[in-house]
């Protein structure tokens, strides 16, 4: 029986074993350029048959919390390329997951002090994260104005640099973040998108930017080097859709196509319940979607995993595992499944922002 700690592959990505480190938000790199400590932190985790980065901003406007990574400088290049060599000197796999967080920022974090950019003019009513006095603050979401439809083009090119600039940086792919109510989960629900245009009310239409995306990154870097991210239902970042499982199908029979490495599903809400009941969606439906329209990536599945969920999820057709939170205090999280633990307690008041200190210095297995 396939085990987690069997080798598999990801498109064209080559992996030692099933279990992914899944995107962590940790607020520490400020002016959003990665460090040295980021490099170790990463390496730390290189065990992993592959690892997602936090979420990493594609533009200036694509930022919405304090000291998060970005990769659209030169000097932001430069930090991860820091990161990727010293987790391909350890033997591990790295992708970076592209961002943009549409209408979840605040003003103090865009350009020139505007407003975040959204489908809509609807704020989301959720928090952001600031540095006041250098500590991180949680605040509210700025109001976000509407895009206009001859600004989409360029968050379309945004999207295709920042991958190319992954490569540069010398990751093994991206993973397009669509997920937890960011701009491309904006645009995709009804919750957060009203538009009359071309980008909104149908599900054809309200799934087009999305599908540009993919096909621009894809084009730039090839399917086999592309993953992508979706939550169907999560309430994340004050998200909601009418009908997701019709939209989620027809995203999947879209990306069907691509040539994708994987798709990686966050299943129920994210960080909390894997079901919700006035939420319900059929993941198996969702999945035979994608391979009925040739969709032949790896097959992720997140939230809330321990080994034995896991190992039920390889067994139910699952190719690979993302664990998020254990990942925090267990770098060596490979090496403790195997040995059934036992795991680190992760320190809930370093999760965001500071230095080393739960960061970096979480024991090992001797």
């Amino acid at each position: 029986m396939t085990t987690l700690f069997d080798p598999t592959t990801a498109g064209d990505l080559q992996l030692a074993n099933r279990i992914v480190m899944a995107p962590l938000t940790r607020n520490r790199a400020p002016n959003a350029v990665p460090t040295p400590l980021m490099a170790t932190y990463y390496t730390q985790r290189a065990s992993a048959g592959l690892l997602i980065t936090e979420a990493t901003a594609i533009s200036h406007q694509g930022q919405g919390y304090a000291d998060v990574p970005g990769l659209y400088a030169p000097e932001q290049i430069a930090g991860w390329q820091a990161v990727t060599s010293a987790v391909h000197a350890a033997g591990g796999k790295i992708v970076t997951q592209l961002w943009h967080v549409g209408r979840v920022s605040h003003n103090e974090l865009q350009p020139g002090g505007g407003a975040p950019v959204a489908p809509s003019a609807l704020t989301a009513k959720t928090k952001t994260v600031l540095l006041k006095d250098g500590v991180p603050t949680f605040v509210d979401t700025s109001a976000p104005r509407a895009l206009q439809l001859d600004e989409l083009p360029g968050i379309v090119d945004d999207y295709r640099r920042a991958a190319q600039a992954a490569i540069e940086a010398g990751f093994d792919g991206v993973e397009i973040h669509a997920a937890n109510g960011y701009l491309l989960d904006q645009f995709l629900k009804t919750g957060a998108n009203q538009r009359t245009d071309a980008y909104g009310g149908s599900i054809e239409n309200r799934a087009r930017l999305l599908l540009e995306v993919v096909s621009a990154v894809t084009e730039a870097i090839g399917g086999g080097r592309t993953g992508i991210r979706l939550s169907p239902v999560t309430p994340a970042n004050d998200i909601v859709d009418a009908d997701p499982q019709p939209l989620f199908d027809h995203v999947a029979r879209a990306l069907g196509p691509l040539g994708l490495a994987y798709v990686h599903v966050i299943e129920g809400a994210t960080g909390g319940p894997r079901e919700l009941a006035d939420r319900p969606f059929d993941y198996a439906a969702f999945k035979a979607a994608y391979r009925a329209a040739g969709g032949s990536g790896a097959w992720m599945v997140n939230n809330g995993y321990d080994l034995a969920l896991a190992q039920q999820a390889l067994a139910d057709g699952a190719d690979l595992v993302a664990f998020g939170r254990p990942y925090i205090a267990n770098p060596d999280l490979v090496a403790r499944l195997k040995a059934g633990g036992p795991f680190n307690k992760p320190d809930k008041m370093t999760f965001y922002g500071g230095g080393a200190e739960g960061y970096t210095d979480y024991p090992f297995l001797n």
